[in-house]
């Protein structure tokens, strides 16, 4: 008796970290993807964000959400697309970011709150998780070390004090000195490569 209880635990261990392996293996893919086709996956989060914007304007027709929850979304929605003016670029000091985390935040609270008091099953509240609330912060998160690698432009540099103008104005050996600070999720998963996984040597011979 108390050995399957043992099995059943350690089937749990090897499950959770099989499951976490193959969740980092897919979000590296997706991020080299991204990396690789940056404008593609604008175009992509753009279609996204207007699927979902129909998606609420569904919801208010069909379903009898709170009108509140509905307008939260539809600006998240909107601070989403001006987050895609600047894409791959996020400044998170920007209005726009704060506002659609703030959103973000408050969209979450108004639907556990509605779903906690209101009986739908668990596939239907998960699926509006994943589409409404989930899908477009991933898509941007996962698109986080896509500006690593483009080329530096004019827009990129922007001197906050006067005094460092003629620094700034070398676009290029700025791009070059940021270029080593990187806190992407692709850089991420390279430093957990490099520091945990064993690494292959060479043969010479």
């Amino acid at each position: 008796m108390w050995f399957m209880y043992f099995l059943s635990w350690l089937g749990l261990i090897l499950q959770i970290c099989i499951i976490s392996l193959s969740v980092a293996a897919g979000l590296y893919y997706l991020a080299e993807l991204v990396e690789e086709y940056t404008v593609f996956t604008a175009k992509v989060i753009k279609y996204l964000i207007f699927i979902i914007t129909g998606i609420h304007v569904c919801l208010a027709l069909f379903e009898d959400l709170p009108i509140m929850m509905l307008i939260c979304g539809f600006l998240g929605c909107l601070t989403h697309f001006f987050l895609l003016q600047s894409f791959p670029y996020f400044v998170l000091t920007s209005p726009t970011f704060m506002a659609s985390v703030v959103l973000l935040c408050v969209n979450h609270y108004m639907a556990f709150s509605y779903f906690a008091s209101v009986y739908y099953s668990f596939g239907e509240v998960l699926g509006y998780f994943t589409i409404c609330l989930w899908l477009i912060p991933f898509a941007f998160f996962v698109s986080l070390s896509a500006n690593e690698y483009v080329l530096p432009t004019v827009s990129e540099s922007r001197p906050l004090n006067p005094r460092d103008m003629d620094k700034d104005m070398d676009v290029v050996s700025n791009y070059f000195q940021r270029r080593g600070k990187r806190y992407g999720l692709l850089s991420f998963f390279k430093y957990a490569q490099e520091s945990i996984l064993p690494q292959r040597i060479k043969k010479q011979f």
